[in-house]
């Protein structure tokens, strides 16, 4: 039980502590860290009653002018934006905020008004969004000044070299990535009046071209060690074994295992729903051994109560659904404790493909699996194929017998 009395809330929040301090307990935060909320909170109360504001004036600007006094006031917790969230979400959930003035500190108001542009204007999914924010917010992030952004000054030169800075030694996707969503970001500024001039323009081209390179994948000595240094005994290793075998079995991406839904497994018919890229949704077989790893994470692994219908979610509170971040963050860890080096998700699918391939597979079927919409992204994996290019490759030209004259 979660004293709420610990700290006196008389002002505009009274009415909404109490179900505060219960929806932490049900998102796994614990009775000291809730409790540590709930004196956050009699501070904002105290300043919100102090100014004469009522809950439902709690806007971005007031958020933003409360955090900047805290930290005035020489408050070294609780003290940006990312505090602010648990209430603020509450808060909206109960009606008592409009979605559109929640506003988490510049940076992130920005990034909000963005992706509402992008899936609202530009019609791209919730999941590409996200991918697009995630890219694109370090770059944000160099023109915050003190605690508002300097945008009206953005120049040609920053932003080429914010590029040059940012891509080199990256994988040629992720730069690709970036500069994509950065040449977004720079004509949604233009258009919302942020920036004077048009800019995109001036964000450099990444080299890169298709069928190029070779897949990388995992030799079967690798995964088994991989796969090993998921710890089973716990909840979080019980957690990351089950997607970890979902990326390397299945072939899916990370956004397909984070968007993954209890009611998206048919555990009778052994299929599973994916929904992919554009909003695809198709359904493949689910293995025994993906499925066994999947019902013992969920017995013994997943929190009870959890909210969201996400299958995998978040080790400490609060409970949220994994994000693509999250699931290839599983990855590198499980990598890391192996001793394997850099991997990330997308390589669990390039080990998919190869294995695949490897038992005689043919390609046709492996782009089925992958859920490749044409038969030249599939075609990368032939290379993989040694025995069947050998059938292709021509003797190398014999030297002439016989003296010259």
């Amino acid at each position: 039980m979660i004293k709420v009395l610990r700290s006196v809330v008389r002002g505009p929040l009274e009415s909404y502590v109490a179900g505060f301090a219960k929806e932490l307990a049900a998102q796994g935060y614990t009775r000291c860290s809730a409790e540590q909320h709930v004196c956050f909170i009699a501070h904002l109360d105290r300043w919100m009653l102090a100014q004469h504001l009522t809950s439902g004036e709690l806007t971005g600007e007031v958020v933003e002018q409360y955090l900047a006094e805290r930290r005035a006031a020489g408050y070294v917790n609780y003290r940006s934006g990312k505090a602010m969230r648990p209430l603020l979400d509450y808060l909206a959930a109960q009606g008592a905020l409009l979605p559109e003035v929640i506003v988490l500190g510049s940076v992130e108001g920005l990034l909000e008004r963005y992706r509402t542009y992008l899936v609202g204007e530009r019609g791209l999914t919730p999941g590409t969004a996200r991918c697009y924010l995630d890219a694109i917010r370090p770059f944000v992030a160099t023109r915050l000044c003190g605690d508002q952004l300097e945008l009206a000054g953005l120049t040609a030169a920053e932003v080429s070299g914010f590029v040059l800075a940012t891509c080199p030694g990256r994988a040629t996707g992720t730069a690709k990535l970036i500069v994509t969503s950065l040449r977004s970001l720079l004509n949604f500024l233009h258009v919302e009046g942020l920036i004077p001039v048009p800019l995109a323009a001036a964000v450099p081209a990444v080299a890169g071209w298709r069928l190029a390179g070779l897949p990388q994948a995992l030799e079967p000595a690798q995964m088994r060690r991989l796969l090993a240094s998921c710890d089973r005994r716990r909840a979080k290793g019980r957690r990351d074994y089950a997607i970890v075998l979902l990326l390397s079995r299945l072939g899916l991406r990370a956004g397909e295992v984070a968007a993954l839904e209890l009611d998206d497994i048919d555990w009778r018919a052994g299929q599973i729903l994916i929904r992919g890229k554009g909003s695809r949704e198709e359904r493949l077989p689910l293995p025994d051994d993906v499925g066994a790893a999947i019902a013992g994470y969920l017995r013994r692994g997943r929190p009870n109560g959890v909210q969201p219908r996400n299958a995998f979610v978040r080790v400490k509170a609060p409970h949220r659904a994994l994000t693509t971040a999250g699931v290839s963050g599983v990855v590198y860890d499980a990598a890391q404790r192996a001793g394997l080096g850099t991997v990330h998700a997308h390589r669990l699918r390039h080990t998919a493909a190869t294995t695949m391939l490897r038992s005689g597979t043919p390609l046709p079927e492996v782009g089925l699996v992958l859920r490749h919409r044409r038969g030249l992204t599939t075609a990368l994996y032939a290379k993989v194929d040694r025995d069947a290019l050998r059938v292709l490759a021509r003797p190398w030209p014999q030297p002439a017998t016989g003296g010259v004259s």
